[in-house]
């Protein structure tokens, strides 16, 4: 069985030991501009593939309100027309756009990036 350690010996143990309780921590040296850290290569994310969709709008309406839904009806929804449409990647809010004909296809012409572009991701 071991005995008991005094309060002397503890300190005499961590002053041994290098750890200098009493002391504060050295602050290190301020660095001019921000830190970078290092480059990677994230190019292989550019190979994964994503759902893009366009949401025109959207409404909430009771389920009676559904039911009483056949050809013909008309559901008002919450954008006015002609405002910019939100593009979602994989269900999240990407951009706004506006639908425009390509080719004979519909397109996308972009008009704002929201706060997640993926721009980060390369190519």
């Amino acid at each position: 069985m071991s005995s008991p350690i005094s309060d002397n010996d503890f300190d005499n143990l961590i002053n041994d030991a290098g750890l200098n309780l009493d002391e504060p921590e050295p602050q290190a040296a301020p660095v001019d501009g921000p830190a970078t850290l290092p480059q990677q290569d994230l190019s292989f994310f550019g190979k994964i593939p994503v759902n893009v969709t366009l949401e025109v709008a959207s409404t909430e309406i009771s389920l009676k309100e559904l039911m009483d839904v056949d050809a013909g009806s008309v559901i008002a929804l919450d954008k006015l027309a002609g405002e910019p449409l939100d593009v979602k990647v994989n269900g999240a809010l990407f951009a706004k756009a506006e639908v425009v004909v390509l080719n004979g296809n519909y397109g996308l012409r972009i008009v704002e990036l929201s706060g997640s572009a993926l721009s980060g991701l390369g190519a």
